[in-house]
Protein backbone atom coordinates (compact mmCIF):
# COMPACT_ATOMS: atom_id res chain seq x y z
CA UNK A 1 0.00 0.00 0.00
CA UNK A 2 2.96 2.33 0.50
CA UNK A 3 3.78 2.10 -3.21
CA UNK A 4 0.16 2.88 -4.10
CA UNK A 5 0.07 5.84 -1.72
CA UNK A 6 3.23 7.38 -3.22
CA UNK A 7 2.28 6.64 -6.82
CA UNK A 8 -1.28 7.88 -6.26
CA UNK A 9 -0.03 11.26 -5.10
CA UNK A 10 2.22 11.47 -8.13
CA UNK A 11 -0.64 10.46 -10.44
CA UNK A 12 -2.75 13.28 -9.02
CA UNK A 13 0.03 15.79 -9.76
CA UNK A 14 0.46 14.48 -13.32
CA UNK A 15 -3.29 14.63 -13.89
CA UNK A 16 -3.58 18.19 -12.57
CA UNK A 17 -0.56 19.34 -14.59
CA UNK A 18 -2.05 17.87 -17.73
CA UNK A 19 -5.46 19.50 -17.27
CA UNK A 20 -3.97 22.82 -16.22
CA UNK A 21 -1.86 23.11 -19.37
CA UNK A 22 -4.35 21.91 -21.97
CA UNK A 23 -5.23 25.35 -23.35
CA UNK A 24 -1.57 26.24 -24.01
CA UNK A 25 -0.88 23.11 -26.06
CA UNK A 26 -2.03 22.28 -29.61
CA UNK A 27 -5.62 21.13 -29.73
CA UNK A 28 -4.49 17.98 -31.52
CA UNK A 29 -1.37 16.65 -33.17
CA UNK A 30 -0.73 13.38 -34.98
CA UNK A 31 1.11 10.61 -33.18
CA UNK A 32 4.68 10.43 -34.59
CA UNK A 33 5.86 7.12 -36.02
CA UNK A 34 8.17 6.42 -33.09
CA UNK A 35 5.44 6.97 -30.52
CA UNK A 36 2.97 4.97 -32.61
CA UNK A 37 5.41 2.07 -32.61
CA UNK A 38 5.68 2.28 -28.81
CA UNK A 39 1.90 2.45 -28.33
CA UNK A 40 1.07 -0.43 -30.66
CA UNK A 41 4.13 -2.67 -30.62
CA UNK A 42 4.86 -3.41 -26.96
CA UNK A 43 5.33 -6.95 -25.73
CA UNK A 44 3.81 -8.04 -22.43
CA UNK A 45 6.59 -7.77 -19.83
CA UNK A 46 7.73 -11.05 -18.32
CA UNK A 47 7.90 -9.57 -14.84
CA UNK A 48 5.81 -6.85 -13.27
CA UNK A 49 6.87 -3.21 -13.42
CA UNK A 50 6.84 -0.58 -10.70
CA UNK A 51 3.85 1.77 -10.49
CA UNK A 52 6.17 4.79 -10.74
CA UNK A 53 7.59 3.50 -14.03
CA UNK A 54 4.08 3.08 -15.43
CA UNK A 55 3.25 6.66 -14.54
CA UNK A 56 6.38 7.92 -16.28
CA UNK A 57 5.49 5.97 -19.41
CA UNK A 58 1.97 7.40 -19.36
CA UNK A 59 3.31 10.93 -18.93
CA UNK A 60 5.81 10.55 -21.77
CA UNK A 61 3.92 8.44 -24.31
CA UNK A 62 0.16 8.83 -23.65
CA UNK A 63 -0.72 12.26 -22.28
CA UNK A 64 1.04 14.24 -25.07
CA UNK A 65 -1.32 12.78 -27.70
CA UNK A 66 -4.91 13.38 -26.60
CA UNK A 67 -8.00 13.29 -28.78
CA UNK A 68 -8.23 17.03 -28.14
CA UNK A 69 -11.60 17.23 -26.43
CA UNK A 70 -10.17 18.79 -23.28
CA UNK A 71 -9.20 21.96 -25.19
CA UNK A 72 -11.53 25.00 -25.32
CA UNK A 73 -11.10 25.16 -29.12
CA UNK A 74 -12.11 21.55 -29.68
CA UNK A 75 -15.37 21.74 -31.63
CA UNK A 76 -15.44 18.24 -33.13
CA UNK A 77 -18.15 15.59 -32.92
CA UNK A 78 -19.90 15.63 -29.51
CA UNK A 79 -17.07 15.12 -27.03
CA UNK A 80 -16.79 17.19 -23.87
CA UNK A 81 -13.83 17.93 -21.61
CA UNK A 82 -13.83 15.90 -18.38
CA UNK A 83 -15.46 17.48 -15.38
CA UNK A 84 -12.87 17.70 -12.55
CA UNK A 85 -15.22 16.13 -9.99
CA UNK A 86 -15.71 13.11 -12.20
CA UNK A 87 -11.97 12.81 -12.74
CA UNK A 88 -11.35 13.04 -9.02
CA UNK A 89 -13.61 10.17 -7.97
CA UNK A 90 -12.87 7.73 -10.81
CA UNK A 91 -10.01 6.13 -8.83
CA UNK A 92 -12.37 5.65 -5.88
CA UNK A 93 -14.79 3.66 -8.04
CA UNK A 94 -11.85 1.60 -9.25
CA UNK A 95 -10.70 1.05 -5.67
CA UNK A 96 -14.07 -0.44 -4.77
CA UNK A 97 -14.35 -2.24 -8.14
CA UNK A 98 -17.89 -3.53 -7.57
CA UNK A 99 -20.31 -5.02 -10.01
CA UNK A 100 -23.39 -2.83 -9.93
CA UNK A 101 -25.70 -5.52 -11.25
CA UNK A 102 -27.54 -5.24 -7.94
CA UNK A 103 -27.17 -6.05 -4.28
CA UNK A 104 -27.10 -4.07 -1.06
CA UNK A 105 -24.02 -1.91 -1.53
CA UNK A 106 -23.28 1.72 -2.38
CA UNK A 107 -23.13 1.38 -6.17
CA UNK A 108 -26.71 0.36 -7.03
CA UNK A 109 -28.22 2.62 -4.36
CA UNK A 110 -26.34 5.66 -5.64
CA UNK A 111 -27.37 4.80 -9.20
CA UNK A 112 -31.03 5.08 -8.20
CA UNK A 113 -30.38 8.66 -7.10
CA UNK A 114 -28.36 9.59 -10.18
CA UNK A 115 -30.99 8.29 -12.59
CA UNK A 116 -33.68 10.19 -10.71
CA UNK A 117 -31.58 13.37 -10.91
CA UNK A 118 -31.06 12.99 -14.66
CA UNK A 119 -34.76 12.45 -15.28
CA UNK A 120 -35.55 15.52 -13.20
CA UNK A 121 -33.07 17.70 -15.08
CA UNK A 122 -34.71 17.02 -18.46
CA UNK A 123 -38.28 16.89 -17.14
CA UNK A 124 -38.88 13.21 -17.85
CA UNK A 125 -41.35 11.24 -15.69
CA UNK A 126 -39.52 9.02 -13.21
CA UNK A 127 -41.36 6.17 -11.55
CA UNK A 128 -39.21 4.13 -9.12
CA UNK A 129 -36.81 2.00 -11.14
CA UNK A 130 -37.47 3.96 -14.31
CA UNK A 131 -33.98 3.88 -15.77
CA UNK A 132 -30.40 2.70 -15.56
CA UNK A 133 -26.91 3.84 -16.45
CA UNK A 134 -25.22 2.28 -19.46
CA UNK A 135 -21.90 2.46 -21.30
CA UNK A 136 -23.38 5.16 -23.52
CA UNK A 137 -26.45 6.07 -25.53
CA UNK A 138 -25.79 3.28 -28.04
CA UNK A 139 -26.41 0.67 -25.34
CA UNK A 140 -29.25 2.76 -23.91
CA UNK A 141 -30.85 2.70 -27.35
CA UNK A 142 -30.55 -1.08 -27.57
CA UNK A 143 -32.32 -1.35 -24.22
CA UNK A 144 -35.11 1.04 -25.21
CA UNK A 145 -35.74 -0.51 -28.62
CA UNK A 146 -35.60 -4.09 -27.27
CA UNK A 147 -38.20 -3.01 -24.74
CA UNK A 148 -40.33 -1.51 -27.51
CA UNK A 149 -40.00 -4.70 -29.58
CA UNK A 150 -41.13 -6.92 -26.70
CA UNK A 151 -44.05 -4.66 -25.87
CA UNK A 152 -45.24 -4.71 -29.48
CA UNK A 153 -45.03 -8.51 -29.56
CA UNK A 154 -46.89 -8.92 -26.27
CA UNK A 155 -49.58 -6.51 -27.47
CA UNK A 156 -50.04 -8.76 -30.51
CA UNK A 157 -50.26 -11.91 -28.40
CA UNK A 158 -46.79 -13.41 -28.77
CA UNK A 159 -43.40 -13.29 -27.07
CA UNK A 160 -40.40 -12.08 -29.07
CA UNK A 161 -37.94 -13.36 -26.46
CA UNK A 162 -39.39 -16.85 -26.59
CA UNK A 163 -40.31 -17.17 -30.26
CA UNK A 164 -37.96 -14.85 -32.15
CA UNK A 165 -39.13 -12.76 -35.10
CA UNK A 166 -39.37 -15.45 -37.79
CA UNK A 167 -42.73 -15.74 -39.51
CA UNK A 168 -44.09 -12.52 -38.07
CA UNK A 169 -44.98 -9.36 -40.00
CA UNK A 170 -41.94 -7.08 -40.24
CA UNK A 171 -41.62 -4.73 -37.27
CA UNK A 172 -41.07 -1.23 -38.67
CA UNK A 173 -39.34 1.71 -36.98
CA UNK A 174 -39.37 5.34 -38.16
CA UNK A 175 -36.44 7.78 -37.98
CA UNK A 176 -35.22 10.62 -40.15
CA UNK A 177 -32.05 10.60 -42.23
CA UNK A 178 -30.66 12.89 -39.53
CA UNK A 179 -31.27 10.23 -36.86
CA UNK A 180 -28.18 8.87 -35.14
CA UNK A 181 -26.50 5.74 -36.46
CA UNK A 182 -26.98 4.02 -33.10
CA UNK A 183 -30.69 3.72 -33.95
CA UNK A 184 -29.84 1.82 -37.11
CA UNK A 185 -27.27 -0.36 -35.36
CA UNK A 186 -29.76 -1.22 -32.62
CA UNK A 187 -32.40 -2.16 -35.17
CA UNK A 188 -29.96 -4.43 -36.98
CA UNK A 189 -28.70 -5.99 -33.75
CA UNK A 190 -32.25 -6.69 -32.61
CA UNK A 191 -33.09 -8.53 -35.83
CA UNK A 192 -35.46 -5.91 -37.24
CA UNK A 193 -33.45 -5.52 -40.44
CA UNK A 194 -32.15 -2.35 -42.03
CA UNK A 195 -34.93 -2.42 -44.63
CA UNK A 196 -37.50 -2.00 -41.86
CA UNK A 197 -36.00 1.23 -40.60
CA UNK A 198 -37.99 3.80 -42.54
CA UNK A 199 -36.46 7.21 -43.23
CA UNK A 200 -39.00 9.98 -42.72
CA UNK A 201 -38.38 13.19 -44.72
CA UNK A 202 -37.30 16.35 -42.92
CA UNK A 203 -38.38 19.95 -43.28
CA UNK A 204 -36.15 22.92 -44.13
CA UNK A 205 -34.80 22.98 -40.57
CA UNK A 206 -33.91 19.25 -40.71
CA UNK A 207 -36.77 18.29 -38.38
CA UNK A 208 -39.02 15.28 -38.90
CA UNK A 209 -41.98 15.93 -41.19
CA UNK A 210 -44.88 14.74 -39.01
CA UNK A 211 -47.38 14.70 -41.87
CA UNK A 212 -45.07 12.43 -43.87
CA UNK A 213 -44.62 10.18 -40.81
CA UNK A 214 -48.36 9.70 -40.50
CA UNK A 215 -48.68 8.86 -44.20
CA UNK A 216 -45.81 6.34 -44.06
CA UNK A 217 -47.33 4.52 -41.09
CA UNK A 218 -50.68 4.23 -42.88
CA UNK A 219 -48.89 2.94 -45.99
CA UNK A 220 -47.03 0.28 -44.01
CA UNK A 221 -50.19 -0.87 -42.27
CA UNK A 222 -51.90 -1.27 -45.64
CA UNK A 223 -48.92 -3.34 -46.83
CA UNK A 224 -49.23 -5.77 -43.90
CA UNK A 225 -46.22 -4.52 -41.96
CA UNK A 226 -46.24 -3.86 -38.22
CA UNK A 227 -45.22 -0.31 -37.27
CA UNK A 228 -44.03 -0.46 -33.67
CA UNK A 229 -41.73 2.50 -32.88
CA UNK A 230 -40.95 6.05 -33.91
CA UNK A 231 -37.68 7.61 -32.77
CA UNK A 232 -37.45 11.38 -32.60
CA UNK A 233 -34.31 13.43 -31.97
CA UNK A 234 -33.84 15.93 -29.17
CA UNK A 235 -30.77 17.41 -30.82
CA UNK A 236 -29.24 15.75 -33.88
CA UNK A 237 -25.48 15.41 -34.26
CA UNK A 238 -25.38 17.07 -37.69
CA UNK A 239 -27.16 20.32 -36.94
CA UNK A 240 -28.55 20.10 -33.40
CA UNK A 241 -32.12 20.05 -34.75
CA UNK A 242 -34.88 19.05 -32.35
CA UNK A 243 -37.73 17.16 -34.00
CA UNK A 244 -41.33 18.32 -33.36
CA UNK A 245 -41.66 15.93 -30.43
CA UNK A 246 -45.19 16.92 -29.46
CA UNK A 247 -46.45 16.19 -32.98
CA UNK A 248 -44.58 12.88 -33.08
CA UNK A 249 -46.05 11.95 -29.71
CA UNK A 250 -49.56 12.53 -31.06
CA UNK A 251 -48.93 10.32 -34.09
CA UNK A 252 -47.38 7.58 -31.98
CA UNK A 253 -50.33 7.64 -29.58
CA UNK A 254 -52.90 7.53 -32.37
CA UNK A 255 -51.31 4.39 -33.86
CA UNK A 256 -50.24 2.73 -30.61
CA UNK A 257 -46.51 3.03 -31.38
CA UNK A 258 -43.70 3.21 -28.88
CA UNK A 259 -42.29 6.75 -28.82
CA UNK A 260 -38.54 6.86 -28.25
CA UNK A 261 -36.46 10.04 -28.03
CA UNK A 262 -32.76 10.12 -28.81
CA UNK A 263 -31.54 12.81 -26.44
CA UNK A 264 -28.01 11.45 -26.16
CA UNK A 265 -26.43 14.79 -26.90
CA UNK A 266 -29.22 17.33 -26.87
CA UNK A 267 -31.80 16.48 -24.21
CA UNK A 268 -30.18 18.83 -21.71
CA UNK A 269 -30.78 21.69 -24.13
CA UNK A 270 -34.25 21.91 -22.59
CA UNK A 271 -32.57 23.84 -19.77
CA UNK A 272 -31.86 26.75 -22.11
CA UNK A 273 -34.84 29.07 -21.82
CA UNK A 274 -34.73 30.11 -25.47
CA UNK A 275 -34.60 26.52 -26.70
CA UNK A 276 -37.01 24.96 -24.19
CA UNK A 277 -40.16 25.38 -26.37
CA UNK A 278 -38.55 23.16 -29.04
CA UNK A 279 -38.57 20.28 -26.54
CA UNK A 280 -42.31 20.24 -25.93
CA UNK A 281 -43.44 16.62 -26.05
CA UNK A 282 -40.20 15.03 -24.85
CA UNK A 283 -41.90 14.27 -21.55
CA UNK A 284 -44.49 12.17 -23.42
CA UNK A 285 -41.94 9.66 -24.68
CA UNK A 286 -41.99 6.02 -23.60
CA UNK A 287 -38.19 6.03 -23.45
CA UNK A 288 -35.36 8.52 -23.61
CA UNK A 289 -31.66 7.88 -24.18
CA UNK A 290 -29.16 10.45 -22.95
CA UNK A 291 -25.42 10.68 -22.34
CA UNK A 292 -24.09 12.25 -19.13
CA UNK A 293 -20.64 11.88 -20.72
CA UNK A 294 -21.56 14.40 -23.39
CA UNK A 295 -22.87 17.82 -22.31
CA UNK A 296 -22.29 17.24 -18.59
CA UNK A 297 -18.66 16.20 -19.00
CA UNK A 298 -18.91 13.01 -16.97
CA UNK A 299 -15.80 11.00 -17.88
CA UNK A 300 -16.53 8.46 -20.64
CA UNK A 301 -18.45 6.17 -20.59
CA UNK A 302 -21.76 6.84 -19.01
CA UNK A 303 -25.09 6.81 -20.81
CA UNK A 304 -28.58 6.51 -19.43
CA UNK A 305 -31.83 4.85 -20.50
CA UNK A 306 -34.94 6.44 -19.00
CA UNK A 307 -38.22 4.51 -19.16
CA UNK A 308 -41.77 5.60 -18.48
CA UNK A 309 -42.67 2.03 -17.48
CA UNK A 310 -39.75 0.17 -15.90
CA UNK A 311 -41.72 -3.08 -15.91
CA UNK A 312 -41.58 -3.05 -19.71
CA UNK A 313 -37.77 -3.17 -19.70
CA UNK A 314 -37.82 -5.89 -17.06
CA UNK A 315 -40.14 -7.92 -19.28
CA UNK A 316 -37.64 -7.55 -22.12
CA UNK A 317 -34.50 -8.53 -20.18
CA UNK A 318 -35.07 -10.19 -16.81
CA UNK A 319 -33.31 -13.54 -16.55
CA UNK A 320 -32.24 -14.50 -13.03
CA UNK A 321 -30.24 -17.73 -12.65
CA UNK A 322 -30.49 -19.59 -9.37
CA UNK A 323 -27.08 -18.44 -8.19
CA UNK A 324 -28.15 -14.78 -8.45
CA UNK A 325 -31.51 -14.99 -6.70
CA UNK A 326 -31.62 -12.22 -4.07
CA UNK A 327 -34.51 -12.49 -1.66
CA UNK A 328 -33.68 -9.02 -0.32
CA UNK A 329 -33.73 -7.23 -3.69
CA UNK A 330 -37.16 -5.68 -3.13
CA UNK A 331 -39.82 -5.02 -5.71
CA UNK A 332 -37.43 -3.46 -8.24
CA UNK A 333 -34.99 -6.37 -8.32
CA UNK A 334 -31.50 -5.89 -9.75
CA UNK A 335 -30.37 -3.47 -12.44
CA UNK A 336 -29.18 -6.51 -14.42
CA UNK A 337 -32.85 -7.38 -15.00
CA UNK A 338 -33.38 -4.21 -17.05
CA UNK A 339 -30.65 -4.56 -19.67
CA UNK A 340 -28.13 -6.97 -21.22
CA UNK A 341 -25.21 -6.26 -18.87
CA UNK A 342 -24.68 -8.59 -15.94
CA UNK A 343 -21.38 -7.20 -14.65
CA UNK A 344 -21.89 -3.44 -14.50
CA UNK A 345 -19.21 -0.91 -13.47
CA UNK A 346 -19.71 1.78 -10.83
CA UNK A 347 -20.76 4.52 -13.28
CA UNK A 348 -22.90 6.29 -10.71
CA UNK A 349 -20.03 7.67 -8.63
CA UNK A 350 -18.50 9.90 -11.33
CA UNK A 351 -21.98 10.97 -12.46
CA UNK A 352 -23.08 11.78 -8.91
CA UNK A 353 -19.86 13.74 -8.30
CA UNK A 354 -20.20 15.72 -11.53
CA UNK A 355 -23.84 16.62 -10.93
CA UNK A 356 -23.18 17.47 -7.30
CA UNK A 357 -20.20 19.63 -8.24
CA UNK A 358 -22.21 21.57 -10.83
CA UNK A 359 -25.58 21.66 -9.10
CA UNK A 360 -28.76 22.33 -11.03
CA UNK A 361 -27.81 25.98 -11.54
CA UNK A 362 -24.33 25.02 -12.75
CA UNK A 363 -25.74 22.59 -15.31
CA UNK A 364 -28.09 25.31 -16.54
CA UNK A 365 -25.22 27.83 -16.79
CA UNK A 366 -23.14 25.34 -18.77
CA UNK A 367 -25.98 24.71 -21.22
CA UNK A 368 -26.79 28.40 -21.59
CA UNK A 369 -23.12 29.32 -22.04
CA UNK A 370 -22.52 26.79 -24.80
CA UNK A 371 -25.81 27.33 -26.63
CA UNK A 372 -25.24 31.08 -26.42
CA UNK A 373 -21.82 30.71 -28.05
CA UNK A 374 -23.31 28.52 -30.80
CA UNK A 375 -25.86 31.23 -31.57
CA UNK A 376 -23.08 33.84 -31.53
CA UNK A 377 -21.10 31.76 -34.01
CA UNK A 378 -24.19 31.50 -36.19
CA UNK A 379 -24.50 35.30 -36.15
CA UNK A 380 -20.81 35.71 -37.01
CA UNK A 381 -21.22 33.33 -39.93
CA UNK A 382 -24.30 35.13 -41.24
CA UNK A 383 -22.43 38.45 -41.03
CA UNK A 384 -19.38 37.13 -42.92
CA UNK A 385 -19.37 37.23 -46.72
CA UNK A 386 -17.27 34.05 -46.99
CA UNK A 387 -19.41 31.76 -44.81
CA UNK A 388 -22.92 30.35 -45.13
CA UNK A 389 -25.12 29.15 -42.26
CA UNK A 390 -26.86 25.90 -43.23
CA UNK A 391 -29.34 25.33 -40.40
CA UNK A 392 -31.00 27.21 -37.55
CA UNK A 393 -29.00 27.05 -34.31
CA UNK A 394 -31.12 25.31 -31.68
CA UNK A 395 -28.61 23.68 -29.34
CA UNK A 396 -24.83 24.08 -29.15
CA UNK A 397 -24.14 22.84 -32.70
CA UNK A 398 -23.62 25.18 -35.64
CA UNK A 399 -23.63 23.81 -39.20
CA UNK A 400 -22.16 25.98 -41.96
CA UNK A 401 -19.95 26.17 -45.06
CA UNK A 402 -16.94 28.17 -46.11
CA UNK A 403 -17.70 29.94 -49.39
CA UNK A 404 -14.62 32.05 -50.20
CA UNK A 405 -14.88 32.12 -53.98
CA UNK A 406 -17.72 33.99 -55.66
CA UNK A 407 -19.24 31.97 -58.46
CA UNK A 408 -17.71 28.68 -57.30
CA UNK A 409 -19.52 25.60 -58.57
CA UNK A 410 -21.35 23.41 -56.04
CA UNK A 411 -18.86 20.62 -56.71
CA UNK A 412 -15.95 22.92 -55.93
CA UNK A 413 -17.51 24.07 -52.67
CA UNK A 414 -18.16 20.46 -51.69
CA UNK A 415 -14.53 19.55 -52.35
CA UNK A 416 -13.28 22.51 -50.36
CA UNK A 417 -15.49 21.91 -47.33
CA UNK A 418 -14.75 18.20 -47.42
CA UNK A 419 -11.02 18.92 -47.21
CA UNK A 420 -11.17 21.68 -44.61
CA UNK A 421 -11.64 19.70 -41.35
CA UNK A 422 -8.40 17.73 -41.75
CA UNK A 423 -6.54 20.85 -42.86
CA UNK A 424 -7.74 22.80 -39.82
CA UNK A 425 -6.98 19.95 -37.45
CA UNK A 426 -3.42 19.64 -38.78
CA UNK A 427 -2.71 23.29 -37.95
CA UNK A 428 -3.30 22.48 -34.27
CA UNK A 429 -5.03 25.74 -33.28
CA UNK A 430 -8.64 24.55 -33.54
CA UNK A 431 -10.49 21.31 -34.22
CA UNK A 432 -13.72 20.87 -36.12
CA UNK A 433 -15.29 18.09 -38.12
CA UNK A 434 -17.30 17.80 -41.31
CA UNK A 435 -20.54 16.16 -42.35
CA UNK A 436 -23.15 16.05 -45.10
CA UNK A 437 -26.25 18.17 -44.62
CA UNK A 438 -28.99 18.59 -47.20
CA UNK A 439 -26.84 16.83 -49.79
CA UNK A 440 -23.93 19.24 -49.32
CA UNK A 441 -20.56 18.87 -47.66
CA UNK A 442 -20.58 20.99 -44.53
CA UNK A 443 -18.59 22.04 -41.51
CA UNK A 444 -19.99 21.69 -38.02
CA UNK A 445 -18.95 22.80 -34.58
CA UNK A 446 -20.19 21.42 -31.28
CA UNK A 447 -19.45 23.66 -28.31
CA UNK A 448 -19.38 21.85 -24.96
CA UNK A 449 -16.38 23.29 -23.13
CA UNK A 450 -17.23 25.65 -20.24
CA UNK A 451 -14.00 27.56 -20.90
CA UNK A 452 -14.68 28.35 -24.56
CA UNK A 453 -14.94 32.09 -25.28
CA UNK A 454 -16.13 34.27 -28.13
CA UNK A 455 -12.48 34.92 -28.99
CA UNK A 456 -12.06 31.18 -29.58
CA UNK A 457 -14.79 31.44 -32.22
CA UNK A 458 -12.88 34.26 -33.92
CA UNK A 459 -9.79 32.06 -33.97
CA UNK A 460 -11.81 29.18 -35.43
CA UNK A 461 -13.11 31.17 -38.39
CA UNK A 462 -9.67 32.60 -39.09
CA UNK A 463 -8.14 29.12 -38.95
CA UNK A 464 -10.69 27.94 -41.53
CA UNK A 465 -9.77 30.82 -43.81
CA UNK A 466 -6.03 30.18 -43.46
CA UNK A 467 -6.45 26.46 -44.03
CA UNK A 468 -8.56 27.12 -47.14
CA UNK A 469 -5.89 29.37 -48.64
CA UNK A 470 -3.31 26.62 -48.24
CA UNK A 471 -5.41 24.00 -50.02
Amino acid sequence: MHELREAGAKAARIMADHLEGVAERPVWRPVPDGELAWLTGQELPETGRALDDLLEDAREHVLPYPMGNGHPRFFGWVNSPPNPAGVLVEPLAAALNPSCAGGDHAGPHLERTVVRWLAGLVGFPHPPGGGLLTSGASMATVICLATARQQAALADGWDAREEGLSGRPPLVMYVTEEGHSCLHKAAQLLGLGARNVRLVPVDGAYRMDVRALRAMIAEDLDAGRRPFCVAGSAGTVNSGAVDPLDGIADVAASYGLWFHVDGAYGALGVLDGGAAPHYAGMEQADSLALDPHKWLGVPVGCGCALLRDPAAARAAFSLVPSYLVDENAGDLGWFAEYGPEQTRPFRALKTWATLSYLGRSGVRRLVEHTTGLARTLGEMIEAAPDFELLAPVTTSITAFRHTPRAGALPRELDELNRALPVAVQARGNAFLTGTRLGGRDALRTCILHPGTTEQDLVVLLEEIRLAAKAL
